[in-house]
């Protein structure tokens, strides 16, 4: 399998070369069950974001740095958009989504007990990795239905165009990738 090398806060890894189509390959970059790279990331990303009241995430590869950003900033609370509702949610807020790495259209959903508790309030959106920004517009969607302020948007990556967008706080630069490995 072809792997693309890349140093993400100070720690070497080697992301897993995937094909999206016969021309588009991108590094999978998968940071459950890594807790040394999900903590350095977590740790380096509060560095650089504005205060916030909460931060939220997008079910599912962003809980992981959610959960640690919320620990090492000694937040009692964060937020997680789920991809399907929950027996235990009411007054449910949705959105519709699309991801590349997702081959159909998916929802978010936001329990209304949350959306109280975003209301007035500066919240951080926070991922994994950015890419065509479709799942950080439908968090963002979300946080106005709710009334709450989008104080920031953080992800450890920024892939392919998102890397150009100034309202981005992000560590690192992934390419994107030809079905040989090189570059883009």
């Amino acid at each position: 399998m072809m792997t693309y090398k890349m140093n993400i806060a100070g720690l070497d890894r080697a992301l897993p070369l995937c094909r999206v189509t016969d021309d588009l390959y991108i590094g999978a970059f998968v940071i459950f069950g890594d807790a040394e790279l999900t903590t350095a990331c977590a740790t380096e990303l509060l560095k650089r974001v504005p205060e916030y009241d909460y931060l939220i995430t997008a079910e599912a590869k962003g809980i992981p740095l959610a959960h640690e950003m919320a620990r090492i900033n000694g937040d009692s609370k964060y937020f997680v958009a789920r991809k399907a509702p929950k027996l235990y949610m009411s007054n449910i807020f949705e959105v519709d989504v699309t991801s590349i790495t997702t081959d159909f259209k998916q929802k978010l959903y936001l329990d209304g007990a949350d959306a109280d508790l975003i209301k007035g309030k500066r919240i951080l959106l926070v991922d994994d990795v950015i890419s065509t920004g479709e799942s950080l517009l439908a968090l963002e969607k979300l946080i106005t239905a709710a009334g709450g302020q989008i104080c920031g948007k953080a992800a450890i990556l920024a892939e392919g165009d998102a890397q150009d967008r100034p309202d981005l706080i992000y560590l690192e630069k992934l390419p994107l990738f030809n079905s040989d490995g090189s570059v883009k």
